[in-house]
């Protein structure tokens, strides 16, 4: 049976452990875990966590009461604790500080005999996904959910502060917006619905109430996907702007990410430390970025391919594949733009360029080191007639969209928008090989558990 004590008061200050730089020399609680405990002859060296960090503890047997000696000998891995002791700075220790421990609590500690499954050993990717709600406890994984929760914040600070307004679209919709085979259809009150794969298009109704606005939610795309960039339910911020343009899309997306990477590397150092992530590759992430046209990319590719840089050539007219966005991302220190891509192979509604209609007015955003698309915008079409025509030739039903068509009968202005998928960004930021990662509980081709 777990041991099971009570929560009682204590004097000395509580805090956590990301906080102990302010309490050198002094003793404080903290509330938490054990992660590891290691024992060199009459020292133990419990190592705690409390979900802002870890930290060691130092508990020599001549130092404290037999008690507190015996107890902490006695835990278990991820036993929750409540600890006292006096901080102390010591520049070999991951957080610049070690707690010399002067009492230790048991609230709860896990039996022997039905020990925490997830030890220091390796375990194998489908071990770790099946206990994903317990991975989470490990120093890396937490690590990775505070830098999402940093980025999800600047994310939403920047189009705050920038004169954007937060409408949210709804989940549950009637038509298609990126492609009816990506649906994941719902029965609601006996007609057919489906889980929203983006909320642009009722955004840009907002936009064209409120002049500038973003939405920030959950997404879903039934690809039959395996990829490490695949996930079926993620998060995407979606802006989008009244008498707006292409270009000034193009500047919105390089300052916006340019602050989301300032924000981390200003306050979470130390996660990244623990990630292993080399942040001179984010040191670099400046705006402006570089912008390629989809023709120039195209050529890059085929002399890369000429060169046996490229096993395939690529196809002119095609969209990019993984391996083609990892060449080209390759080839810059920051982020690049690639826009104006063939009208025919992106959605119905992208503006075609003026000065030649094969080609839309959108704009994918690739990051560097083959993480490949992290934003992708265009500006929007503005004629009714031609929506209506896209709306046609893309085999999609007239009255589902014709709420969409009024808002190019009344007022229509030239506007534009882009989608940021969180998980992609946390995963280029974070250096990751693979989404499932970066979101607390990865919906995948094959996953649904926990």
């Amino acid at each position: 049976m777990n041991e099971n004590v009570t929560i009682q008061d204590t004097n000395p200050p509580l805090t956590t452990i990301a906080s102990l730089g302010g309490h050198e020399g002094q003793s404080v609680t903290l509330q938490g875990w054990l992660y590891n405990l290691r024992e060199s002859g009459k020292l133990l060296f419990p190592i705690f966590r409390d979900g802002t960090g870890t930290v060691q503890g130092i508990v020599p047997k001549a130092a404290v009461t037999p008690e507190v000696f015996e107890t902490v000998k006695a835990l278990t891995q991820e036993s929750s604790v409540i600890v006292t002791g006096k901080v102390r700075a010591d520049k070999r220790a991951p957080g610049g500080y070690e707690l010399d421990v002067e009492h230790v609590q048991v609230v709860q500690r896990v039996a022997e005999d039905d020990p925490f499954p997830i030890s220091l050993k390796e375990h194998g990717v489908d071990f770790l996904m099946e206990h994903r709600h317990l991975w989470l406890r490990t120093p890396r994984q937490s690590a990775i959910l505070r830098i999402r929760a940093e980025i999800m914040r600047a994310a939403q600070e920047y189009f705050d502060t920038n004169g954007f307004v937060r409408t949210d679209p709804p989940v549950l919709t009637p038509a298609a917006c990126e492609g009816t085979s990506t649906l994941f259809p719902v029965e609601y009150f006996g007609d057919e619905a489906y889980l929203t794969q983006s909320g642009q298009l009722y955004i840009e109704a907002t936009a064209l109430a409120l002049g500038k606005v973003y939405s920030f939610g959950p997404t879903f795309r039934a690809e039959k996907s395996k990829t490490r960039r695949h996930l079926t339910e993620f998060w995407m911020i979606e802006p989008e702007m009244a008498y707006a343009g292409l270009d000034e899309l193009m500047m919105l997306a390089e300052n916006f990410i340019s602050h989301i990477v300032a924000r981390v590397l200003e306050r979470h150092q130390a996660d990244l430390k623990v990630i292993g992530r080399d942040i001179t590759k984010l040191e670099t992430v400046r705006a402006p970025f570089p912008r390629i046209s989809y023709n120039d990319a195209v050529a890059m590719l085929h002399e890369a391919h000429s060169k046996g840089l490229l096993e395939n050539k690529f196809t002119y007219g095609d969209d990019f594949g993984s391996p083609d966005e990892t060449y080209i991302s390759s080839q810059f220190d920051r982020p690049v733009m690639v826009h104006r891509y063939p009208a025919e192979v992106k959605a119905f509604y992208m503006e075609p360029d003026p000065a030649d209609a094969k080609y839309a007015l959108c704009v994918d955003v690739l990051a560097p080191e083959g993480y490949g698309e992290i934003i992708g915008g265009s500006q929007r079409v503005a004629s009714y007639d031609l929506l209506k025509k896209r709306i046609e030739d893309h085999g999609l039903s007239l009255q589902a969209f014709q709420w969409y068509l009024d808002l190019r009968k009344y007022g229509s202005v030239p506007h534009a928008g882009f989608g940021m998928g969180i998980e992609r960004a946390v995963a280029w930021i974070c250096g990751l090989d693979h989404v499932r990662e970066t979101i607390p509980f990865a919906r995948t081709l094959n996953r649904i558990y926990p």
